[in-house]
Formats: C-alpha cells, sequence, structure tokens
C-alpha cells in the first residue's frame, strides 16, 4: 500500500520555507514597487536618460523575476499535494515515483532560493568582473590560471549566464598569466563574491620531466559591475590613460593598432586594463567600467575593515592563505577551508561543478 506520510511531512516543511522565501523578499512591497516601477517606465522623460532608464528596467525585471519565482512554487507545491492525493487513491506505484521526484525538485528549488532571498548585499544583483592572477611558479601556476579559468567558464554556462572576456596576458609556456572577464545573469555577484581568494593546486606537474608533486597558487578577484556612474566619480586628473597594442594568444586578441587601453588611478594605484574590445574607444569605456568596480569594491572593504575593528575582528587575505586546495596527487580531494566542505570528485568540479561550495559558503554567513 502507498502511504506519503513522510511526503506530506515534507511538504508541509516546503510549504513553510516558501512563505519564509516569501517573507524575505517581501512579496506585497515588491507588488507594490512594481506599480511605481511601471509607471516611470509610462514617464516620456525617462528614455532621455539611459542610465535612469537602464536602472529602471532592471529593478523591475528583477521584481517581476522574484514574485513570479515565489508565486510559481507555491502552485507547484499545491499542484503536488493535489498529486499525492490522487495517487493514493488510485495506488499507482509508477506515479508514486513521479511524486517522490517532483518533490526532491522542489526540495533543491527550496534550498536555491533561500539563498537568493538572503542576498541583500548592495551589489549582489549585479554582474560581476573577475580576474585571476598566476602565483609564484611559472609554467605550473600559469596553467592552474588556464585550469580555474574554464572551470568558472563551465560554472556560468552551466548556470545560463554570460561570458565576455575583456583582458588576456599568455603564460609564457603554457597556461594564462592574468585574464580578466565578465560574467552577467541574475545574482552574478551575490554567487561569485564567493570565490574571491587564493586557491590552491597539488598536482604531480605535467611540466617535471622528473615526475613530482608540485604546488601552485592563483587569486581570484571577483567584483560588482557598477551601472550607476553616479555611485562613483573619477575625475580626468585623478587617472592616467596609456594605450599599447593588444598582444595573446592570436586570433582576436592580437590588433596590429595601440587599441588597447591601460587605466592607472593615480592615488590608489589601481590599473585596469582593456585589449579585446573592437575599438579603443570601447576598451576605453570597459576600462572604465572596470575601474570604477574596483573602487567601489574598495570603498566596501574600507566600511568592512572599520566595522571589523570596532568587532575586535579584522581579518586580512594574504597570499598563501587559500581559501580552497584542489588536490589531484597522492589522492583527490577539493576542500574549502573556510567551511570545510570537501568533495573527492575533482573532475566534476574542474568541469564547473563549484555550486556546492558556493552555497556552503553563503550559509555559513558569507553573505
Amino acid at each position: 500500500m502507498i502511504d506519503f506520510y513522510k511526503e506530506r511531512a515534507l511538504l508541509a516543511d516546503l510549504r513553510a520555507q516558501a512563505e519564509v522565501i516569501a517573507s524575505a523578499y517581501n512579496i506585497e512591497e515588491l507588488k507594490k514597487r512594481v506599480k511605481i516601477l511601471e509607471e516611470r517606465q509610462a514617464e516620456a522623460g525617462l528614455w532621455q536618460d539611459p542610465i535612469a532608464a537602464h536602472k529602471v528596467n532592471q529593478e523591475l525585471t528583477d521584481a517581476v523575476k522574484k514574485i513570479s519565482t515565489v508565486e510559481g512554487l507555491r502552485v507547484h507545491l499545491l499542484d503536488i499535494e493535489e498529486l499525492i492525493n490522487m495517487v493514493e487513491d488510485a495506488q499507482d506505484e509508477q506515479e508514486a515515483a513521479d511524486v517522490r521526484s517532483m518533490l526532491s525538485q522542489a526540495e533543491k528549488e527550496c534550498a536555491k532560493l533561500s539563498i537568493e532571498a538572503l542576498m541583500r548585499g548592495k551589489y549582489d544583483n549585479n554582474n560581476a568582473l573577475l580576474t585571476l592572477h598566476a602565483g609564484a611558479g611559472g609554467t605550473e601556476s600559469q596553467d592552474w590560471v588556464a585550469m580555474l579559468y574554464r572551470m568558472y567558464t563551465r560554472y556560468a554556462e552551466n548556470k545560463g549566464y554570460k561570458i565576455e572576456e575583456l583582458d588576456y596576458l599568455d603564460g609564457d609556456e603554457a597556461g594564462i598569466k592574468r585574464v580578466t572577464f565578465y560574467i552577467s545573469g541574475a545574482n552574478a555577484y551575490g554567487y561569485l563574491k564567493a570565490e574571491k581568494g587564493v586557491h590552491r593546486l597539488v598536482r604531480i606537474s605535467p611540466f617535471d620531466s622528473n615526475k613530482r608533486r608540485h604546488t601552485s597558487f592563483a587569486a581570484l578577484e571577483v567584483m560588482p559591475e557598477i551601472i550607476d556612474d553616479s555611485e562613483i566619480v573619477i575625475k580626468p586628473e585623478e587617472i592616467r590613460i596609456d594605450t599599447f597594442r593588444a598582444s595573446g594568444k592570436g586570433g582576436q586578441h592580437v590588433n596590429k593598432t595601440d587599441s588597447a587601453i591601460r587605466i592607472t588611478h593615480l592615488s590608489t594605484g589601481i590599473v585596469v586594463q582593456c585589449q579585446n574590445e573592437r575599438s579603443q574607444m570601447q576598451n576605453k569605456e570597459t576600462a572604465m567600467k572596470m575601474l570604477k568596480s574596483k573602487l567601489a569594491q574598495l570603498k566596501e572593504e574600507k566600511q568592512l575593515e572599520e566595522s571589523n575593528k570596532l568587532k575586535g575582528d579584522t581579518k586580512k587575505i594574504e597570499w598563501g592563505s587559500q581559501i580552497r586546495s584542489y588536490v589531484f596527487c597522492p589522492y583527490t580531494l577539493v576542500k574549502d577551508h573556510r567551511t570545510n566542505y570537501e568533495k573527492t570528485d575533482i573532475g566534476a568540479v574542474m568541469d564547473g561543478e563549484i555550486e556546492e561550495f558556493i552555497i556552503e559558503y553563503l550559509k555559513r554567513g558569507g553573505l
């Protein structure tokens, strides 16, 4: 006899979670906000200010998506309840298996939405700018950057995010010395900020003829894309702009004119560069966007540092203080040192399956 006692208990728990998510999103207030934003969209003068129009459109899109997601989850859970009643009456084993599968998927969706509902950081909904740097170790570290670059692009593809390469510097013999890329999609920065820090690789080096084990490091910077220009003001006298000829691995990475742009922020020493757009003007616009993102992040870090000083809890990220280790030899293990979450299927991780590490970090307060 088919008995759905456990399934009904799980369903009741999921429905309670759905209401917690709705409360976290503040759905009723969001519905009021949607009406206001739709009225703003209808104002003819809005479109004379592209930045303001973009902000309104983005906020409206995000609000509508949140409302649709929560209401869709509520309806889905009601459908499962009705199906449970029908299957219990019919006593159909195949349909019972379908019910359990639907509940499992709903459980995963609730867990995902619970994390997203907590993303209330100022820039969590923004797109993300990422830069990977090779550490000491020459070719071995540069190859590690190439491996991580592939991992993050696979992760982004699996999430349905878009990826755009902005700057690329080849390794001396293999791999990549430095690469900057842009990932766009819902909550891209909210998720990917969990990956900021030093990543450590342990393996038998394919570049060592004696087949010795090597340890390599690479650092990942993650910054939010800053859309509202009024947030960060950069005066012309505060920067130096240099042009140079783009170089790289060939094809789209090589240019015969001085179209690549390097911008130095004089007071902070921050340097950004872009060489992958089609023109010098486009490269300059992208580089300025990168600089604003770095300055916004620096501002947030200073505020956090001051807050931590008041709390007596100051932490620094330093080279060698890795957030995660990837061990290929003498055993296979990926371990996050902040959460102690680990996974032995290193092949899957390198293919972009890093969501579990991100979720564990966010669940433990990395928001």
